[in-house]
């Protein structure tokens, strides 16, 4: 069985990433043979990559829920994976499977496109839930093609004055071709890629794709940066971000 965070646990997930890299591209690895799950989770291929599927009994929908930082699970056999298990959708995973979602864990090199064809297939709408380097993956894909029913982008990198990567709206250019979209951020987030500046600008430039913009405060200090903990990943609010997802998920909503 994975290991998936409450606020019980918090405080020993946050010992265990202190002894890890703070930087964007490590946190999150696990000790060499360790390995996560969740419960009924199995090893999927989308277009010929695996990935870790969560069928719900009667699924009201379906999430696809991507890691941050290097966005790489390292997915094995029998639906286990080792890396980005600190990631803020990842951690929860357990916690979104409750909701009566289909899940699936999406890895570095899927399809997206492919990947929300997938579960559309076993149970619409899909929601692609995506948190820091991973907004811009989907952004690529909605570019490409994909078409989700909706999209959550927490800790964006949203606009150029969210930080020094190519932005969201760089990608897009146009704005309609967002579905029905979530933007959530952390007022005190000091992941340089991540910046909260970036928000108010793309609000503005997507106009009523966004359906709502919330904004977290609190949590605890440290760690800073990009860390899966931080402010940046929402550490220490794991319960509400899960009830505030699953929320937008669950609502009838139509692209106008």
């Amino acid at each position: 069985m994975g290991i998936s965070l409450s606020s019980g646990g918090f405080r020993a997930l946050l010992l265990a990433l202190l002894t890890t890299s703070s930087s964007m591209g490590t946190v999150g690895q696990a000790e060499a043979g360790e390995s996560y799950g969740m419960p009924n989770g199995e090893t999927v291929f989308v277009d010929g990559v695996p990935n870790i599927l969560a069928r719900a009994k009667s699924p009201i929908g379906s999430l696809l829920l991507l890691p941050g930082g290097t966005q790489s699970l390292n997915v094995g056999a029998h639906g286990t994976f080792t890396d980005q298990y600190l990631s803020v959708y990842i951690r929860n995973r357990e916690a979104f499977a409750t909701r009566g979602f289909n899940v699936l864990l999406i890895d570095k090199d899927t399809s997206l496109t492919e990947a929300v064809k997938f579960m559309a297939n076993l149970k619409r709408p899909v929601t692609i839930v995506s948190t820091s380097a991973s907004t811009r993956r989907v952004a690529k894909a909605l570019l490409a093609g994909a078409k989700p029913d909706k999209v959550v982008l927490a800790s964006g990198m949203l606009t150029n004055l969210s930080g020094p990567a190519q932005s969201v709206a760089d990608i897009l250019q146009k704005p309609q071709l967002l579905p029905p979209t979530l933007v959530i951020h952390h007022r005190k987030d000091s992941c340089r890629y991540t910046n909260p500046a970036g928000v108010a600008p793309f609000k503005t430039w997507a106009g009523d794709r966004i359906r709502d913009v919330v904004w977290y405060d609190g949590g605890p200090e440290t760690p800073t940066g990009c860390a899966s903990l931080s402010h940046h990943g929402f550490g220490g609010q794991d319960e509400e971000l899960v009830s505030l997802v699953v929320r937008f998920a669950k609502a009838i909503d139509m692209v106008q």
